[in-house]
């Protein structure tokens, strides 16, 4: 099985400039999926099996199009290691070691 970390920006276009519940609709399915995320001011971080993971992006395209938005634009960062498990929270502890040593 191979875990991966992502980092999720979807932007809902064609529905004026509140994006605000078509992020919380994303939040939802998200928080259905069972997989560990965290929510950012530009996009959410989400790690997990990658199969999981990817049906959890797909269903939150799926939402918001249900939700009236014709077009979305996603960007997807994908991180996957072999060597070891490492979560979003150890990246971010690794780099606050160097900051403060």
């Amino acid at each position: 099985m191979t875990w991966v970390s992502v980092d999720l920006c979807l932007v809902p276009i064609g529905v004026g400039v509140s994006l605000s519940p078509f992020i919380a609709a994303c939040q939802r399915q998200i928080a259905k999926s069972g997989l560990k995320s965290q929510l950012g001011p530009n996009g959410t971080a989400i790690e997990g099996p990658w199969e999981e993971v990817m049906a959890c992006v797909h269903a939150c395209h799926q939402d918001v199009h249900r939700m009236g938005a014709p077009r979305i634009y996603t960007t997807l960062k994908i991180n996957t290691r072999t060597d070891r498990n490492q979560s979003f929270e150890d990246k971010v502890n690794a780099v606050e070691r160097c900051l403060n040593p």
